[in-house]
């Protein structure tokens, strides 16, 4: 069993860690995704650059060859303009009116094209500007695009990493999932033959008890009509003052102190890790000892805590002594109990501790108070973790008394009356439900103190941690403090019920009255080991030999039965075997009975009447026979002279031929069958306690089941704050995602809007182009027509 409870630890904690690596796993994918998805939207706009970027060179191109024209253009026109201006020259002797004409005409048209050329000069190079500012933002995507597919391939990677790693687990998990069910399916199929075999030893046990109910009511009616026990000289020691020693108390008595084992090993755990993880959460808040040395009250109040082990581990080392203490063999009472006192001291030494250390616990939650990020909020909470803190440490005191009360009547005599111990008793299980009370409160207003710091800038990571793990410690506290609490009052009635007292008194049991009742015990178990082994003595011959007739007699008997039990026992095996098959044998036989009812019916009906007389024939031959035998017997019996006689009992049938010597056989042969019985009593009390035993060891597996069914629902509820942490992370970066979205596509409207001015600057350049010319083949005409 302890393998299967370590492969269920196993189990539960791969498939912790398997839940732990899907959500992961699945965040992961979700960035891949939107990695994938922004790399597609870069790619996309790095087309459209390319696209708008490849218009640009045609727009380029045609302007640079517009503007060549432009120029070809100019230099025909300044060609025209010096023939022109020679023509001018020659004919000024015709005239000095239309050359002063032309000069200012040509000294327009001249300023006109200067300024059309400087207006394209500064287009080229605002186009230069653009140009190289549209480039510088495509390698600079180019760049950023070539990083997001190099996390988007190491993201994949991870990804594949993690889904073979998944498939391992998950088969491995497979594998340990079918091996845990057929053990698990073998397990109960042992639950169902022990129960089988209990119920039959509990009906068997019922039979014994009341044959021995029987007989003890003989025997104590012979005892106080016949057999006076007074003992005149010591009346201590009269047996009718010493208690009879009670071995369901025992048993009752060593399975309860298991239980509270369990429950203090539990609790010793929780407070070792709630004073650990206080000690770590000392160095790390409010002042971190890595960064900068902590206050000297607190290195004092981390130094206490650091020996918490050596305060806490005697607690379940104490009582691990008391629970060995109790037996089945020894008398457990108050006043018999040494072990509890050892148990009640190291309580009292650990009630010290926590007094020593709640004057700096307090101190520190001052400190805390008087950090400059506290909110008013945190205050009052850690105000009212102080006050919880000081009725934590109020209610071990209260334990540490009530548990010394209890362990005065071991150390010394009539300490504590019977009257009081009951009281006592329930005075301590109300005390244990106000510790627990206490601790749930305390665990409560930890959690808030833990939801209000996350909320703080200054919070690390460290300090989460630690936090979550001292809440972890403080929820393990509250419940083992819980079940500490219901247990006592389950078994309070047990506590408060007197186990042994003297008879006829209400005094309480002393230890010399233990000591004497265990002589006793011891005494009758050696008498009654001494009257089952036969003594040697002479035996009349006539008396022998009558004794032997009758031991041959029931030794036959006997090997007859022991082999009919045989019998029986292969019987029943084999038919337990063949059962499961006959159930589906049966299945199928009504379905076939259904269909077949009617043809049986008809073959049934014609058998019964081709055999109609046989019977009849039969039975009276069968008939004649038997009244023949029956005659040979009686005349044989008449014959021989003697009658036999049948005697039926539990055992079974023995036919006997009493004679007139032999009269006494009866009485022995009753002897033999009567040590039979003790023997067989015997035997049904040791299979009681061997059901008893696995009664109790199932009751543990269910109470283990219990518990991870307890972590199971805590890792649970962890898991669903991280799906929420998780749930809140993916929106937080959606939105992200959105505004750089919205970014980028202002952008590109901004570039879309400076490139339509860009393209309505150069439309009207080209139609003030194309206006200078045509005004400068008006002028050349005009020149020429001059």
């Amino acid at each position: 069993m302890a393998n299967v409870t370590d492969l269920q630890t196993k189990y539960s904690k791969l498939a912790q860690e398997y839940s732990k690596l899907r959500a992961q796993n699945q965040v992961l994918k979700k960035g891949v995704v939107d990695e994938q998805a922004n790399s597609a939207s870069l790619k996309e706009q790095l087309k459209q650059r390319d696209q708008s970027l490849r218009k640009q060179e045609q727009e380029m191109d045609s302007l640079s060859f517009r503007n060549q024209q432009l120029a070809k253009r100019v230099e025909l026109l300044q060609e025209e303009l010096a023939t022109s201006e020679a023509k001018g020259k020659k004919g000024k002797s015709k005239g000095d009116s239309p050359s002063q004409h032309g000069l200012q005409t040509q000294s327009v048209f001249n300023e006109d094209l200067q300024k059309k050329i400087e207006e394209n000069e500064r287009l080229h190079i605002q186009f230069y500007e653009a140009d190289e500012l549209h480039k510088r933002q495509e390698a600079d995507l180019k760049a950023r695009l070539g990083v997001l597919e190099k996390d988007t391939d190491q993201h994949q990677a991870v990804v594949d990493g993690l889904t073979t790693k998944y498939m391992e687990t998950i088969e491995r998990l497979q594998s340990d999932k079918a091996r845990l069910e057929v053990k698990a399916q073998t397990l109960e199929r042992e639950a169902k033959e022990c129960r089988m075999r209990t119920e039959e030893c509990q009906q068997q046990l019922r039979r014994c008890q009341s044959d021995l109910n029987r007989q003890v009511k003989q025997s104590s009616s012979v005892i106080q009509e016949k057999v006076p026990f007074n003992d005149t000289k010591f009346s201590d020691y009269n047996s009718l003052n010493v208690p009879p020693h009670n071995r369901r108390h025992q048993l009752k008595a060593r399975d309860v102190a298991g239980q509270a084992l369990g429950f203090i090993q539990d609790l010793v755990a929780a407070l070792l890790n709630f004073h650990s993880y206080t000690e770590q959460r000392v160095h790390i808040y409010p002042l971190d000892s890595s960064i900068e040395p902590i206050s000297p009250l607190n290195q004092k109040f981390s130094q206490y805590l650091h020996e918490n082990a050596a305060y806490v581990r005697p607690l379940e080392d104490s009582f691990l002594q008391l629970h060995q203490s109790i037996t089945e063999d020894t008398v457990t009472v108050l006043e018999t109990v040494v072990k509890l006192k050892s148990f009640a001291d190291n309580f009292t030494t650990y009630t010290h501790f926590l007094q020593k250390i709640l004057p700096y616990q307090l101190k520190s939650l001052e400190e805390e108070c008087e950090a400059p990020l506290c909110t008013p909020a945190l205050t009052a909470k850690n105000h009212e973790l102080q006050s919880d803190m000081k009725r934590v440490t109020s209610m071990f005191e209260k334990l540490q008394s009530y548990i010394n009360l209890l362990a005065l009547p071991s150390v010394r005599q009539d300490a504590l009356p019977q009257s009081s111990t009951s009281a006592v008793f329930t005075q301590l299980a109300a005390c244990l439900h106000s510790l627990h009370d206490a601790i749930k409160e305390m665990s409560k207003h930890y959690n808030q103190k833990a939801s209000l710091e996350q909320e703080l800038p200054t919070v690390t990571q460290k300090l989460c941690t630690t936090t979550e793990c001292l809440l972890g410690s403080l929820g393990c506290l509250t419940s083992s403090t819980g079940k500490i609490a219901t247990f006592f009052s389950n078994n309070l009635d047990f506590f408060t019920s007197p186990g042994y007292s003297p008879r006829g008194s209400t005094v309480a049991l002393n230890p010399l009255q233990a000591e004497s009742m265990l002589a006793n015990k011891k005494r009758a178990a050696a008498y009654m080991q001494a009257t089952k082994k036969p003594r040697p003595q002479s035996v009349p011959y006539r008396d022998a030999l009558s004794n032997r007739r009758v031991l041959t007699s029931s030794t036959e008997s006997r090997e007859g039965l022991t082999q009919q039990v045989h019998q029986s026992q292969e019987k029943i095996a084999r038919l337990e075997q063949e059962k499961e098959h006959w159930l589906l044998e049966a299945q199928l036989g009504k379905v076939r009975l259904e269909k077949e009812n009617q043809r049986i019916a008809d073959l049934e009906a014609q058998l019964a009447a081709a055999l109609g007389g046989s019977p009849n024939s039969r039975t009276a031959a069968a008939a004649s026979m038997l009244t023949e035998s029956h005659e040979e017997e009686e005349t044989e019996q008449r014959a021989a002279g003697r009658e036999t006689t049948l005697c039926t009992s539990l055992v079974g049938m023995l036919c006997t031929t009493p004679s007139i010597e032999h009269v006494g056989d009866e009485e022995s042969r009753e002897q033999l069958i009567k040590t039979h019985y003790m023997a067989r009593v015997g035997e049904l009390t040791t299979q009681l306690q061997i059901s008893d035993s696995k009664a109790v060891h199932f009751h543990s597996e269910c109470r283990a089941l219990a518990k991870r069914l307890a972590i199971a629902e805590k890792s649970r509820e962890t898991l669903s704050e991280e799906v929420k942490q998780a749930n809140q992370n993916i929106s937080r970066l959606q939105d992200e995602l959105a505004t750089t979205k919205r970014s980028y596509e202002d952008q590109l409207s901004m570039m879309s809007d400076h490139l339509c001015s860009m393209n309505e600057t150069l439309s009207k350049q080209r139609e003030e182009i194309d206006t200078l010319k045509l005004g400068s083949k008006g002028n050349a005409k005009k020149n020429k027509g001059r």
